[in-house]
């Protein structure tokens, strides 16, 4: 490999971090840098990251605890003004970030914003929503956050939702734990097709999959999930999604968070970045070439200490290379797959 590949984030919790840092300016901080965390902007600009899907996650009131394990419950339910509440904030900082970036990052709408931010060296960032919490049954919060720019949508974090039910922590489990979607789920479904909205089908259950599968006119996107075969996950797709997915040309991003990696579901830094070739080779030849690519977690998950951050991003590329990756696949790894996908979910 010669050059630094071009990379595109299908997933990053960076907006939570900010919202809950003690003191300082969180806006300032993600543009100037800092040490915390995994993304700010020069450590994207030193991994070549192009943009990505900027995930506003309301996180439960209480959070699990993680350091003793994967916790085998998840929180109760959030309420829709709970939910707001941490989402306005993050929506004022994603907001605040691209006004006071004077043009070095840039929120898109479409997929050729996002391929004219990249041409202004600007990074292209997609305004995306992890469980839909702060969307009520009647769905007008859905149109409001349409109309401010979300175009990627997840109808569930790991905890149940009014529209479906999220997987548990648990290892080794199986995704086909609880109910499918709920009726509002449905109504939800219909209608982010109707706006072009993507369905983000990471941490929604195997039942709830099939319910989108069945309903959606829109290709299936997991954004940030990995290979049930290789890690017995929950969070993980199994070998029929990945058919499913394949079949409507759809997309999976792999993520880098070591619990979804490694055939112990430990989260712990020690982890290799085989674990990651493995789980791209298995993607690629259950979804093909053009259908896979990146959907880190960087913010939201233990990540390979030979990462660090998104400025090591580079290392996962360099080991494909060495494992036989020529540089054109690495490009549609890096970003060409994706921006094809939102293309084919968005129109251009």
């Amino acid at each position: 490999m010669t050059d630094s590949i071009p990379y595109f984030d299908g997933h990053n919790d960076v907006l939570l971090r900010l919202a809950m840092k003690d003191g300082g300016d969180p806006v300032s901080d993600f543009l100037n840098g800092e040490s915390a965390g995994h993304i700010d902007l020069p450590r994207a600009r030193r991994g070549n990251m192009i943009g990505g899907l900027f995930a506003m996650f309301p996180p439960p009131l209480q959070r699990p605890d993680f350091s003793k394990g994967l916790p085998g419950e998840m929180p109760p339910m959030l309420s829709a003004e709970d939910a707001w509440k941490s989402t306005r904030r993050m929506m004022s900082i994603f907001y605040r970030i691209e006004r006071q970036s004077k043009g070095a990052a840039t929120i898109c709408r479409s997929a050729g914003e996002i391929g004219e931010a990249v041409a202004r060296q600007s990074l292209a960032m997609v305004f995306h929503i992890e469980g839909a919490e702060v969307i009520e049954e009647d769905l007008d919060m859905l149109h409001v956050l349409h109309g401010a720019g979300l175009r990627s949508l997840g109808p569930v974090w790991s905890r149940e939702t009014i529209f479906g039910h999220g997987v548990p922590f648990k290892f080794p489990h199986s995704p086909d734990i609880g109910p499918g979607l709920t009726d509002a789920g449905k109504r939800l479904v219909r209608e982010c097709n109707e706006l072009k909205i993507l369905i983000d089908l990471s941490h929604l259950n195997e039942k709830g999959f099939w319910d989108v599968a069945e309903l959606s006119d829109s290709p299936l996107v997991a954004s940030h999930s990995n290979v049930h075969s290789i890690c017995n996950s929950p969070r993980n797709l199994t070998d029929k999604q990945l058919d499913a997915i394949r079949a409507s040309n759809g997309f999976v991003g792999l993520n880098f968070a070591t619990g979804f990696l490694r055939d112990d579901g430990k989260m712990v830094a020690d982890t290799s970045l085989d674990w990651m070739v493995r789980h791209m080779d298995a993607l690629i030849e259950k979804l093909g070439e053009d259908n896979v690519g990146i959907g880190s977690d960087f913010d939201g998950a233990m990540i390979p200490a030979e990462i660090k951050d998104v400025a090591g991003v580079q290392k996962l590329f360099e080991k494909l290379a060495d494992h036989g990756y020529d540089e054109g696949l690495l490009h549609k790894i890096g970003a060409e797959n994706w921006i094809s996908a939102l293309e084919r979910i968005w129109g251009e």
